[in-house]
């Protein structure tokens, strides 16, 4: 697959490091009106690409994908797209067009569908491991640096937590748990009074009742996180703890450690623990393997744009409902 990066940010360059590892990945360029990377072709536009291209990684901010991604249609390029897939439903549905029309694949980027431990996780669920499943309870709350914020766009609203860290949270229970009916929240931005949210708390009903409670933060010092529990991250800091906890008719499950309690009737008895053998991957390489399969028609997009815009719907739901409020005394 021959494959053209567009966007150097934090996380384009995390992709950029893994592609040139992967045996079925050749990177034949990078795009970035400003940062280049060495011994990789540099262009600053997508129009000004000239070497031939199978497909694009787009890791843009999100408000550019539509555009991004309907240029890189127009020239029959696969696209793989950070999330979210766009910052607006009709910027998401603009990509599936575009897509459509050229006969193009789209994978978005909800990495955390390619981690090892989370196809342990659905298929404990699936396998009626803690029965039916009632009730989860997440925290995500992890301290940014000042310095993430700063002289870029992530310094007003676009910097919330909600569009760039909670998508993936929403998307991760969307794929155990299927679709959203009913979302409500409250939030703040009480520590930096930026112009944006910074913490909250939310609840979400799924279609099939389950309920699930979200708190987070890009404000607060904790070892609560994906990325903290699993490791997956090399800039954030791992603690191994667990950040997610489902209750079910027969018993829970804490993840990432895959600790199972049950073993008992009803409250009058203790839940026993037993922990399973967590597997490990490396997710952001095992995404860009799926996508050279998809490319090459081996298999079907694991998060498609359309399946994405989903995601999107109810995170967009949540940033509404989790709006700062100033409320005023009577």
């Amino acid at each position: 697959m021959r494959l053209l990066i567009a966007g150097i940010g934090l996380i384009g360059a995390r992709h950029l490091r893994h592609a040139l590892e992967v045996p079925d990945v050749e990177v034949v360029g990078c795009v970035d009106p400003v940062l280049s990377q060495a011994d990789v072709p540099h262009f600053a536009s997508i129009d000004a690409v000239d070497v031939a291209v199978d497909a694009v990684l787009i890791a843009t901010p999100s408000h550019l994908h539509a555009d991004h991604a309907e240029a890189a249609a127009a020239r029959g390029w696969h696209m793989l797209i950070e999330k979210p897939v766009a910052h607006s439903v009709a910027a998401a549905e603009r990509i599936s067009r575009a897509a459509d029309g050229a006969g193009v694949q789209t994978l978005v980027g909800h990495h955390r569908r390619h981690h090892a431990r989370v196809a342990q996780l659905k298929a404990m669920i699936e396998g009626g491991v803690i029965g039916a499943p009632i009730l989860a309870s997440m925290i995500w709350a992890m301290k940014k640096p000042d310095s993430y914020f700063e002289g870029n766009w992530r310094a007003g609203a676009d910097g919330s937590p909600v569009m760039i860290n909670l998508v993936h949270e929403v998307d991760l229970l969307r794929y155990l748990f299927g679709e959203v009916a009913v979302v409500t929240g409250v939030g703040s931005n009480a520590q930096r009074g930026a112009a944006r949210v910074e913490s909250g708390a939310v609840s979400v009903m799924f279609d099939s009742g389950l309920a699930a409670s979200i708190g987070f933060a890009d404000s607060a010092l904790s070892p609560w996180g994906f990325e903290a529990g699993t490791g997956e991250n090399p800039n954030i800091g791992t603690t191994g703890e667990d950040y997610l906890r489902i209750s079910g008719s027969r018993g829970s499950i804490g993840f990432p450690s895959l600790t199972v309690w049950g073993d008992a009737e009803d409250w009058s008895q203790p839940a026993v623990p037993e922990t399973c053998v967590g597997e490990s991957n490396v997710p952001l390489v095992a995404q860009l393997q799926h996508f050279a399969d998809v490319v090459a028609g081996r298999a079907a997009p694991l998060v498609s744009a359309a399946d994405a815009t989903e995601s999107l719907r109810v995170t967009l739901a949540i940033e509404a409902a989790v709006a700062p409020r100033q409320e005023v005394a009577a």
